[in-house]
C-alpha cells in the first residue's frame, strides 16, 4: 500500500487551516476537490482520517499521515537546497511548525527564529504549551521540534539539553505589606492571592509545597500570556515565579521583592525529528546558543560511582 505524496499534503493543509475551505485557498484548488482529495485517501488506507468538526482533527491515523506530509516536506526543501533548487527568491518558503512554552517564546527564543530566517527560506508555525506538554505535540506529528522539560526522547526524535530556566517568586512591595506584614512565609502566603498562569501551571504549587505550606488552595488569578503574567505581578494582584528576565531590573530597583525561599528551576531540552535535515539541525544550532546565552547552564549528570 502507497500513500500518494499529493494527497498527503492535501490532509496536512487541511489539518493546518482547519477547514477544507482553508485547505483550498492554500493549495488552490476547490473545497470540493480537497475533499474529493481526503476521501479518496480514506478510502485507499480504509481509515478516517479527520474529524469533521470545526477546526477539523486529525484522528490517530490521520496524524500519522500529517506527519509522513511534513517529513517529505522538509526533506524536499533539504534535497532542493543541496542543489541550489532554493536560490530562487520567488521560491515559497518550507513552514516548520515548532512548539515552546509560554516564558521561551515571550524572552529568548524568538530573536534565534529571526536569525535563522535571515539566511534559510522558512517560516515557522508556533504551537505556544507547558513546557511538560510541548513533547506530546512532537508525538502527535503536530510539530517537527520542540522545547520541553521531557529529557527522555519522543520516539523517532533526537534531544539535547538546553539549559535551565530558573524562576524566583516575587511581589511588589505594597503586596508584601499588605498580605505578608510579618515577612513572607509557608503561613501567609497558604491564603495570599497569587497569579497562576492557567489551571495546569503548578510552578507556584512547587514553590509553596518546598518551603513547607503543602497543597493549600490560596485565591489565584489565572493570566494566561507570559507578558501580561508579569505585568499582573508587577501591578500586585499576586505573588507569582517570574524568571530573571522579567524580573531582574524591577528586583534592582525596588519595584519588585523576592520573598525568600528556593528557586524553582525548570531544565529545558531540545527535541526534534531523526531526519538529518540540515534545516532542522540549523533550526537547532540557533536555538541552542540562544539558550546558553539567556538560559542557566544544563545541570551535570552525576558522576559515575
Amino acid at each position: 500500500m502507497q500513500i500518494p505524496l499529493d494527497l498527503a499534503r492535501t490532509l496536512a493543509a487541511v489539518v493546518d487551516g482547519g477547514t477544507f475551505e482553508a485547505a483550498a485557498a492554500a493549495l488552490r484548488i476547490t473545497p470540493s476537490a480537497v475533499s474529493q482529495r481526503v476521501k479518496q485517501l480514506e478510502q485507499r488506507l480504509g481509515r478516517v482520517l479527520v474529524v469533521r468538526s470545526k477546526p477539523v482533527r486529525p484522528t490517530e491515523a490521520g496524524a500519522a499521515v500529517v506527519r509522513l506530509a511534513r517529513q517529505l516536506a522538509l526533506l524536499e526543501h533539504d534535497a532542493l537546497a543541496a542543489f541550489g533548487g532554493q536560490d530562487d527568491g520567488s521560491a515559497r518558503p518550507t513552514t516548520v511548525p515548532l512548539a515552546v512554552n509560554a516564558d521561551s517564546l515571550a524572552t529568548w527564543f524568538l530573536p534565534a527564529l529571526a536569525r535563522i530566517a535571515e539566511t534559510h527560506p522558512v517560516v515557522f508555525d508556533l504551537h505556544r504549551d507547558d513546557q511538560d506538554f510541548t513533547a506530546g505535540l512532537l508525538e502527535s506529528g503536530a510539530v517537527m521540534g520542540a522545547v520541553t522539560s521531557q529529557s527522555t526522547a519522543v520516539g523517532g526524535c533526537l534531544v539535547r539539553p538546553l539549559g535551565v530556566m530558573r524562576y524566583v517568586a516575587v511581589a511588589t512591595p505594597e503586596w508584601v505589606a499588605r498580605w505578608c506584614p510579618g515577612g513572607a512565609d509557608a503561613a501567609s502566603l497558604a491564603d495570599a492571592p497569587r497569579v497562576d498562569f492557567d489551571r495546569r501551571d503548578d510552578l507556584q504549587g512547587v514553590y509553596l509545597r518546598r518551603i513547607g505550606a503543602g497543597d493549600v488552595e490560596p485565591p489565584r488569578h489565572f493570566v494566561p500570556a507570559s507578558n501580561d503574567f508579569a505585568t499582573a505581578v508587577k501591578l500586585g494582584l499576586g505573588w507569582g515565579l517570574l524568571p530573571g528576565f522579567q524580573s531582574d531590573a524591577e528586583l534592582a530597583d525596588g519595584r519588585l521583592v523576592a520573598l525568600g525561599g528556593p528557586p524553582v528551576d525548570v531544565p529545558l531540552h531540545w527535541q526534534q525529528w531523526n531526519l538529518g535535515s540540515p534545516l532542522l539541525d540549523a533550526i537547532a544550532d540557533g536555538l541552542t546558543r540562544e539558550a546558553r546565552r539567556a538560559l542557566e547552564p544544563p545541570a551535570r549528570p552525576p558522576a559515575p560511582a
